[in-house]
């Protein structure tokens, strides 16, 4: 047996030769127990075989304290006559050791300082799992269950030692190389200590942080210095907020240093894989903020920045990390969100993005309490109505903190033309092209140090949206419209935005696109931004022409969408229908065959506008046919019942449902058949319909959806073995007639099955 001061203690005495230390002493055991015979002590290096241990904080051992000469120690060690031993919970502070019961041996804590070495002790004839702590005047002797323990606590007190040393040391710095060797020194033992605990790392580089943050005159040579003899330790740890605090003045100062790509590279990407929450670490994401800012200023630029995106995604087509593209975003807000802050801080008067939409025509509680309309000054749309406005009002410049915008003494013309779609007091055509209120931005001058910044984090956000695998998610991230109502109203953000939006409205997938439309009633989304009259639209109504297309192919609500279009956007509807966009001619054909429309007027001038375009002109005259078989269909007459055969497709539904007048049809069985969601369009016609059998056919979710709009009163569907699931299940809640509803061996969940019982308010 054998023990030995560990590797790289402190101030120990000279290490015996093996076979000539002094004998062990005879000790009587912890609980009374045979007393060990003297015998030589041997105190051979310590080996490292491979053992890990948890850094303790506190624990039960045995303590047997031992006061003596220092030239008596050999003497007393041998002596057969110690003290007993006492049990204690120790606690290793950051001080030094103390008990929680402060008695006998321990009635005093002891120091780190005062702690001269740490060595293990053992006996060959029964080996006793004890540490010799010398201190001065005497020594304290520990002793563990077993050789694990003894160990843990060996290293536990070996690394707490040193680290209230390095603290002291570096805590009064005079000589910078030798603080340079010790940090050196400080981070190679924490890279070769055995012990395995976050604190491990995180010590030495709190130790670090402290230093750097009290000693603000160190030379650039001096701060790369320190960063580079730090890196071990952050390839696995997040740096504590005064390094990165260090980090980002580094950055800033010298952003083309290798140490930004050789060391903070790995750090920053540690940072964006693994951080979940920067709300409760700010300083790590403006850390990483300063570092991508640093990428931009070398040479390549962007083309730097968008290899390190490439990077944080990965070459597959999904990334293996999903916390990278929240975090990624995270740091684009926040960074968007500073070029604006000087206007944010002082917009106590300036107009809401609600009053912006609106032309600020509406009323506002703030000073002055008149209307406000921001200046506008490219009149495509609104070229008629500001002539005609002009003479009327008197207008008055109001110019604060570069925010422009014009006071209007009167409103009651811009309220009469902004009436509801529907009412008696219906718009003319050219007040329904107008409707779309006049259209502004803010006069915002950015710095040139905050508009690189705004460049950059924009661009970022386009190439996360060109990632298939982050598009959804990004969607829904950027779906509340996360930005200040500076940055909506500034026209080179939402300019170079567009991109974005325009990468979701092309997406063919619902959980993209849809978070174009705003998140709850009364909100506004990217679809009314980007549309005509919206302060983000910077065209003739592409991109909005775009946004409906794609959003009418998989509305759970057509008709309230087209309602939505009806009340809000006809003006711009129309007009886009009269350059002669198919999307829009649709949409009028759409609204006229849904009777959205009721006022007179108003479906005159949408078929004035239909017949203005050859495209038009075909589609009205196809909807015409459509209706005149659809009165056909629908005239009085025909079975009560009816039964395809099975094998039938959508296309035999059509010829059956053409060929005759299906009027009083109240039970219709498409069970067995091969019909799909198509026939939905043929269905709906069918006025009288009380009972559906859908059984075992490839009906979907996309033919419940329309369903749901148009036949109300359905009081019976049967929808067993059908592909629907909870998306298409939830949209028949709407469908208050329904008594019986037959859903077995579909892809129903619990939680829907319990949320349709609620809505429909019968036990399915």
């Amino acid at each position: 047996a054998s023990s030995s001061s560990s590797r790289g203690g402190g101030g120990g005495q000279q290490q015996p030769e093996e076979g000539k230390g002094p004998p062990p002493p005879d000790v009587p055991g912890p609980e009374g127990g045979p007393k060990m015979g003297a015998a030589p002590c041997r105190r051979p290096p310590l080996h490292c075989n491979g053992m890990r241990y948890k850094l303790l904080q506190e624990g039960d051992i045995q303590v047997c304290a031992i006061r003596h000469p220092r030239t008596f120690l050999s003497k007393i060690l041998t002596s057969k006559f110690l003290r007993r031993w006492e049990p204690h919970h120790l606690t290793l502070a950051d001080t030094g050791v103390a008990s929680a019961t402060p008695t006998g041996y321990m009635e005093n804590s002891i120091s780190y300082s005062a702690i001269e070495d740490v060595q293990l002790l053992s006996w060959e004839n029964a080996p006793k799992y004890c540490l010799q702590l010398t201190i001065p005047g005497g020594t304290v002797l520990l002793q563990a269950a077993n050789s694990y323990l003894r160990d843990q606590w060996f290293h536990s007190l070996q690394w707490k030692k040193k680290i209230y040393k390095y603290k002291k040391v570096l805590s009064n710095p005079s000589r910078w190389e030798v603080v340079l060797k010790e940090i050196r020194t400080l981070v190679d033992m924490a890279l070769t200590s055995p012990l395995q605990d976050d604190s491990i790392h995180q010590a030495p580089l709190e130790i670090v942080s402290k230093l750097l943050s009290e000693n603000n005159n160190l030379t650039t040579q001096d701060h790369e210095s320190i960063i580079v003899a730090i890196a071990p330790l952050l390839e696995n740890n997040h740096p504590p907020p005064d390094l990165c605090e260090f980090f980002c003045k580094h950055c800033r100062e010298r952003p083309r240093s290798m140490v930004v790509i050789e060391v903070f590279t790995p750090v920053v990407q540690r940072i964006l894989k693994h951080n979940m929450d920067f709300g409760k670490c700010p300083r790590l994401r403006l850390f990483t903020q300063e570092y991508i800012l640093a990428l931009n200023e070398l040479n390549a630029g962007m083309e730097v920045v968008k290899k390190f995106i490439h990077s944080m995604h990965g070459p597959t087509g999904q990334c293996p990390h999903p916390r990278v593209l929240p975090n990624l975003v995270a740091v684009c807000l926040a960074a968007i969100y500073s070029c604006y802050e000087e206007f944010i801080n002082s917009r106590d008067n300036s107009p809401s993005l609600k009053e912006i939409r609106n032309g600020c025509q509406q009323q506002c509680d703030r000073k002055p309490n008149l209307p406000l309309r921001l200046l506008h000054t490219s009149p495509d749309l609104v070229s008629q109505e500001a002539t005609l406005t002009e003479s009327r009002l008197k207008p008055v410049i109001v110019t604060s903190n570069e925010i422009h915008v014009e006071v209007e003494r009167n409103n009651t013309a811009n309220q009469k033309m902004t009436a509801n779609v529907g009412n008696d007091s219906e718009p003319n055509l050219i007040d329904c092209l107008m409707v779309s209120p006049t259209c502004s931005t803010m006069s915002i001058e950015l710095s040139a140090q905050a508009d690189r910044i705004l460049g950059c984090y924009v661009e970022i956000l386009k190439m996360l949206s060109d990632y298939d695998d982050w598009r959804p998610a990004l969607a829904s991230l950027l779906q509340p419209i996360p930005f200040p109502k500076e940055a909506l109203a500034h026209e080179k953000f939402t300019k170079e935005l567009k991109y974005v939006i325009q990468r979701f409205a092309e997406d063919p997938r619902q959980e993209v696109h849809s978070c174009l439309l705003s998140v709850r009633a009364g909100k506004d989304g990217w679809f009314q931004l980007y549309s005509p009259g919206g302060v983000a639209c910077d065209d003739d109504g592409e991109l909005f022409a775009s946004m409906v297309h794609i959003l009418m192919g998989s509305c759970y609500k057509t008709k309230k969408f087209l309602l939505s279009l009806a009340e809000n956007k006809l003006g711009p509807c129309m007009l886009l229908a009269l350059r002669g966009n198919q999307t829009m001619v649709e949409i009028l054909c759409l609204m006229l065959e849904y009777n959205i429309i009721d006022n007179n007027d108003t479906q005159l001038q949408i078929i004035s506008t239909l017949e203005s375009t050859d495209v038009g002109k075909r589609m009205y005259e196809q909807l015409c046919d459509r209706q005149r078989e659809l009165k056909e269909l629908q005239r009085k007459g025909g079975p009560t019942r009816l039964t395809l055969p099975s094998k039938s497709t959508d296309a035999d539904l059509a010829r059956l449902l053409s060929s005759g007048s299906f009027g009083n049809l109240e039970n219709l069985s498409l069970a067995f058949t091969n019909v799909t969601s198509a026939c939905a369009e043929h269905l709906i016609k069918l006025p009288s319909l009380k009972q559906l059998n859908l059984w075992s056919t490839q009906f979907g979710d996309a033919g419940l959806r329309l369903l749901s709009e148009h036949l109300t009163m359905l009081q019976v569907l049967n929808l067993c073995e059908t592909p629907v699931t909870d998306a298409g299940l939830l949209a028949l809640s709407s469908m208050k007639s329904l008594c019986s509803l037959n859903m077995n061996s579909t892809k129903l969940s619990a939680d829907t099955y319990e949320d349709l019982k609620v809505l429909l308010s019968y036990t399915c």
